[in-house]
């Protein structure tokens, strides 16, 4: 997302719909609605960017709710940029640049939240646990939240309704600097434990945005750089390959359909 920070402040001149069917429709009526509205705050809320725009009298009159699905990109391109076959949603600011959607397997979201509804109560956003970055998500907080779940914890901690954010890559490195076993039954993990392993998911996701995120198929950031964090990883993808603290085998398992890496000797 902060790719797209210097386009706050900017109007909106003009916004572009080539295919609205994503996984909902895009709303129709944004062609209408964004047209001279300012962009005046980004947020981000688990995988949902969020893009408050005010008219010219400085009143809020919604929230664009974007998400980018399994391989949508968010691009800051220049207005002359032809766009492509996968190319769906464009805002064209005054200065000249364009926030679009680009979107092969059309998963991705454009929602909108008019002002004077609360953006935290649309149902996409309600079921939400806390960010892994914000003070409400401690070690307290995941004891008490993981004392009735049996589920391995790799699978607890993926669970957005219980934290956002920590999705397959960061939750295998987070085990791994957390030195806790992924197959660990959730409710088993000790509250010691449990504060490490906040510690280690904030640290782990701190230094993911340091180094611009993680370049997996698809993922760029929005001027069109690949994430350098892939190349600091302890376990993730990195089958049979030596651990880089102890030299073991990292291994390969099957979670929830999704694949997790741990090294048995630091994390048995």
């Amino acid at each position: 997302m902060r790719g797209i920070v210097p386009l706050v402040g900017q109007t909106v001149h003009r916004v572009i719909i080539r295919h609205p069917t994503l996984r909902w429709p895009i709303p129709s009526d944004l062609v209408d609605t964004l047209p001279q509205a300012k962009l005046t705050q980004l947020k981000r809320r688990a995988k949902y960017i969020l893009a408050e725009f005010d008219n010219a009298e400085g009143v809020t009159i919604g929230t664009l709710i974007l998400h980018l699905g399994m391989s949508g990109r968010i691009c800051l391109l220049a207005e002359d940029e032809v766009a492509a076959k996968h190319d769906h949603f464009d805002i064209h600011f005054n200065d000249g640049q364009v926030l679009r959607l680009r979107d092969p397997r059309r998963f991705g979201a454009v929602l909108w939240a008019n002002g004077h509804e609360s953006v935290a109560e649309h149902p996409l956003m309600k079921t939400l646990g806390p960010e892994p970055l914000e003070v409400d998500f401690t070690g307290e907080y995941l004891y008490r939240q993981l004392s009735n779940k049996s589920t391995a914890i790799k699978i607890a901690i993926m669970d957005s309704h219980l934290v956002v954010g920590v999705g397959n890559i960061y939750a295998s490195e987070s085990l791994f600097r957390a030195r806790i076993n992924p197959k660990t039954p959730a409710n088993k993990v000790s509250k010691a434990k449990c504060e490490r392993l906040v510690a280690e998911i904030k640290a782990t996701l701190a230094a993911a945005i340091e180094a611009g995120g993680s370049s997996l198929r698809d993922f760029f950031g929005a001027d069109g750089n690949p994430g350098y964090f892939q190349q600091t990883y302890f376990v993730y993808g990195r089958t049979d390959q030596p651990c880089r603290e102890c030299s073991a085998p990292i291994i390969q398992i099957k979670q929830g359909q999704r694949s997790t890496f741990y090294c048995a000797e630091c994390q048995g």
